[in-house]
Order: structure tokens, then C-alpha cells, then sequence
């Protein structure tokens, strides 16, 4: 409608020059079309194939590679304490002073009768050397040269037996003097100067540990350790290395800066947590690691070769967990295409199946986008994801 209509002059005296530019909007938008709509901008990344490095995040706890608890094994009243508490000690190094007065007593007593033995010995065998003589000529009866043998064979008996006593005195005497077996880092000490312990009922004196290297102990499902056997079985994976290298996460989240080696895999699942037990040897130099942290570990379990993978952005799932990707066609559309998807590594998913070499995946603006729609590719297509190393 033209603004100089009657409608418009009209009006134009009492409402000036505002009505005058709304009748000229008015005017406009009849003659005008509607804009057409912006075609969307993404960013697509072209499907190719490759092989992954596939790792497996293991919570446990670290313990010591050696582990020692120092025991009594005499009964006494404990004179001293040798070393600091918390402190690195030798292996073999004195840790504990029991009072030895009883146990040297009880030696001098085994030695006094081994030596009591011995002298009977003694002359029970000059006397059987002597019957051996008188026998031939009859000058002994075959009794008493047979009691004479038997007499002689028992105090050699008793001397051996005494000898036997000597000796475990001599080791009890050896007890008294606690010593460390293994070299590693003190404990608290569970005894104090004065202390009685019993080496009946084995009381505990303190532990020694070896923290360097050190152990950690990961739990594994048992079905991920089954569904990786049977990967590897139909060559969907390829087992690493035997000496498979592992990362450790800190419980403050930082990464430990040595890796570590798996050692062993448990061979017996835990029914109480189905899980089984693997263990892990790291280097431990500066003893960051305490025994019984909670640590995470990142396991590699092998590389996966052929495989497909796309930005965890880039797939949608439906109500029922059903995955899907968006593609661009040769004509510019997008299409929307169900997929397969396996492992979250790394941020990219692996898909399983659904996808071909060539195909271009939106990474990218995907929100507000249907199937069929005309989209325009940008500039600079993404890169794949590198294959992990």
C-alpha cells in the first residue's frame, strides 16, 4: 500500500510522522519476499581405518614388593630398642635387646651336660675296647661284653642328644638379639623398653617393608578379562608385550612419573567381587608410593587393528541407547545412519560397524540438524583422530 493512500493522509495529521513510517513498513512488506533460510555450517570428518591402542583403567592399592613383620620368638623382658621408628634399616641390622641373662644360664647348663655325656662315652668305650680283648679268651662272658656294647652305643646316644640340647640353647641364646630380616622402612614400634613378649604366642615387635620396588594390586571383571581373551582368540585384538607397560594415576589425579610392568595375572576369580587380582611392579626411588594408597593404573591389554573411530560428540543415541551418526551425501543432504559402537577410547568411539571408508561424518553443528537437510561443508575438514601409540 503506498504511503500516500487515503488511509495515510488521513491519519497523517493527528499521528505525524510516526504513522507515516508504519505505513511505510506496511507498504514494504507486502512487496517484499521472505529472506531464505541460512544453510548450515559443519564440520566433517572422512571415515578412515586404523589401528588403536586399546588400554584399560584398573583401580587398586599398592603393598610392599617385601613385607616383614619382626617377631619374638623367646619369652623375656626387652632391654632396649636400636633403631629409629620410620627409618630405612639393614637387613640383619639389631633392632631389639631381650634380657639374655636366662638363656645364657640355660647354655652353660646344656654344655655342662654335654660334657657330662661325653665323659661317660668316654669310658663306657674304653671298657668296651677292653671286653673286645678279654673275649677271645674268654676271660668275659658274652653277657657282659654285650652289656658293655649296649652301654657304650647309649652314652653316645646321650652325647648327641646333649648335644642337640647345646645347640637350641645356643640358638634361644641367638633369639634374644632380634634382628632385622629383610633391609626396607621401619614401622612403629608395638613394644617399648621394659615390654614382656612371649616367643610362645609370637609377639609382634614392629614390620619392615620393602618400598622400592613397589607392588600394586588392580582388580579386573572377570567378564572384561573374558571378553578380551576372546577378542585376542579371533584376532580382534593383538596381545601386547609380555612385560606390559602400566601408568599410574595418583589419588590427587596427578600421573606418577615412572611406569610400571605388569608381573602377574590371577589365575582365581574372587567369588565375593568377581574379579580378578593383577599385579603390577613400579620403581619407587623417592618412596612417593606408600603401601596401601588407592591408585588407578592404565593397562595396556593390545592394539586393535582396523578399526574405525569417531568423536564421542559426534554420536547420538536414542531412548533406547541405540547409537547413530550423521553423515553429509554426495548431494549435500545429511542422512542419518544407525551404528555399532564398541570402546570409548581416548574420547573417540571405535565403531564396530556401520560406517564405510570415504563417508564424511559431521563432527560438528549437529545440533539443530534433521535427516535430508542441505547443509554446506566447511573450508577445512577435521582430521582423523592419530592412532594411539
Amino acid at each position: 500500500m503506498p504511503f500516500h493512500t487515503p488511509e495515510c493522509r488521513k491519519g497523517l495529521p493527528a499521528a505525524g510522522s510516526a504513522l507515516l513510517f508504519a505505513c511505510l513498513l506496511a507498504a514494504c512488506g507486502k512487496d517484499a519476499p521472505p529472506p531464505a533460510p541460512a544453510v548450515p555450517v559443519v564440520t566433517v570428518l572422512p571415515v578412515q581405518r586404523s589401528a588403536v591402542r586399546l588400554d584399560v583403567e584398573l583401580p587398586g592399592r599398592t603393598a610392599p614388593s617385601l613385607l616383614a613383620e619382626v617377631r619374638a620368638r623367646v619369652d623375656g623382658i626387652v632391654q632396649e630398642r636400636r633403631f629409629d621408628e620410620g627409618t630405612d634399616v639393614r637387613a640383619g641390622q639389631v633392632l631389639y635387646q631381650i634380657d639374655p641373662a636366662p638363656y645364657r644360664t640355660a647354655l652353660a647348663s646344656a654344655e655342662a651336660q654335654l660334657k657330662r655325656a661325653q665323659a661317660t662315652l668316654a669310658s663306657s668305650a674304653a671298657q668296651l675296647k677292653r671286653y673286645k680283648v678279654l673275649i677271645v679268651s674268654n676271660a668275659v662272658s658274652k653277657q657282659d661284653f654285650d652289656d658293655a656294647e649296649a652301654a657304650q652305643l647309649q652314652a653316645a646316644a646321650d652325647v648327641a642328644a646333649a648335644e642337640a640340647a647345646a645347640a637350641n640353647a645356643r640358638i634361644n641364646l641367638g633369639y634374644t638379639t632380634v634382628t632385622a630380616p629383610i633391609g626396607g622402612r621401619s614401622s612403629i614400634s608395638q613394644v617399648t623398653k621394659g615390654a614382656y613378649v612371649q616367643g610362645g604366642s609370637a609377639t609382634l615387635m614392629t614390620t619392615v617393608q620393602q618400598l622400592d620396588p613397589m607392588f600394586v594390586d588392580l582388580q579386573q571383571s572377570s567378564v572384561e578379562g573374558l571378553a578380551l581373551r576372546r577378542d585376542i582368540a579371533a584376532g580382534r585384538l593383538t596381545a601386547g608385550d609380555k612385560q606390559t607397560q602400566v601408568r599410574l594415576l595418583l589419588e590427587d589425579g596427578s600421573t606418577y612419573a615412572h611406569a610400571g610392568s605388569l608381573e602377574v595375572s590371577g589365575v582365581t576369580v574372587d567369588p565375593s567381587t568377581g574379579s580378578v587380582t593383577l599385579r603390577a611392579r613400579f620403581p619407587n626411588p623417592d618412596h612417593l608410593l606408600l603401601p596401601g594408597m588407592f591408585v588407578r593404573a592404565s593397562v595396556n591389554q593390545g592394539m586393535r587393528p582396523n578399526v574405525v573411530q569417531v568423536p564421542a560428540p559426534a554420536v547420538t543415541r536414542n531412548a533406547k541407547g541405540d547409537a547413530s551418526v550423521m553423515l553429509v551425501g554426495e548431494n549435500g543432504r545429511t542422512v542419518l545412519r544407525p551404528v555399532r559402537t564398541g570402546a570409548l577410547v581416548n574420547g573417540q568411539w571405535l565403531v564396530e560397524d556401520g560406517l564405510k571408508a570415504g563417508e564424511r561424518v559431521i563432527v560438528s553443528g549437529i545440533q539443530k540438524l534433521k535427516p535430508d537437510m542441505a547443509v554446506k561443508v566447511a573450508a577445512k575438514a577435521a582430521e582423523p583422530a592419530p592412532a594411539a601409540r
